[in-house]
């Protein structure tokens, strides 16, 4: 299994707030069968460069790799990328690619919890068919209620990817459009989005365990081997 989206680097953001906690947080995800996690601090681009940012994340991910040091096996693989919250005039970033996805050209995006708008939904477009990188937009479920009939659609036609929370389907609430959206085939990722080990602790087993229940095994081993061909493992 893929974890697509974690506050799992120590001391960067809101997420774990020493190294110690990375560990157990991944200890979690190993032991709910998760093999790859891809590690998304925030970036938001009114506080720091990219470079300011990019050099934070390489101290946090070598304090990690020193922690883990030769015990590699008793954690899941990492992959280092960004959430990277939008604001206007993002595709004119220069950098914008060094915060994709390792390996890939991956941007996780996060949106605003509102109405995209015109201009917000042409740029995404724009950042989408230039090429330039692959934008998956970042726990998309908090967005949908706020958007006007036919944008999820739109932005699905002109080649954006969704990823979605496990907390989507691990809620009572929600529960049922995850599910749907899953048989739809309009979710791409699913992230535990965890950032500790107490209130936001990763729970991604209890929402594969959901799909599995209503969809079957081979339903979601063809869902991770498509996100293994996105991240290229």
């Amino acid at each position: 299994m893929v974890d697509f989206h974690s506050h799992i680097l120590p001391e960067i953001d809101d997420g774990a707030q020493s190294v110690e906690e990375s560990l157990e947080m991944l200890r979690m995800l190993k032991a709910q069968g998760v093999n790859t996690v891809c590690l998304t601090p925030h970036y938001l681009a009114m506080d720091e460069s990219p470079d300011e940012f990019l050099v934070r994340r390489k101290e946090a991910f070598e304090k990690l790799q020193e922690a883990i040091g030769d015990r590699c096996d008793d954690y899941p693989s990492l992959k280092l990328g960004a959430e990277v919250y939008y604001y206007p005039g993002i595709c004119k970033m220069e950098q914008l690619k060094e915060l994709t996805l390792e390996g890939t050209d991956l941007l996780l995006l996060e949106m605003p919890m509102a109405n995209f708008g015109e201009f917000t939904i042409r740029e995404i477009e724009e950042l989408t068919q230039s090429s330039q990188v692959q934008i998956v937009i970042a726990h998309i479920e908090r967005c949908i209620k706020f958007q006007k009939k036919g944008t999820i659609e739109r932005l699905l036609e002109c080649g954006v990817m969704l990823q979605v929370n496990a907390s989507f389907f691990n809620s009572r609430k929600t529960k049922r459009k995850a599910l749907r959206m899953f048989n739809e085939g309009t979710i791409h990722f699913i992230g535990s989005d965890c950032h500790n080990t107490t209130y936001r602790p990763p729970k991604i087993s209890e929402a594969i365990d959901i799909i599995k229940d209503k969809f079957g095994d081979e339903s979601v081993n063809e869902f991770f081997l498509n996100q293994k061909e996105y991240l290229n493992i």
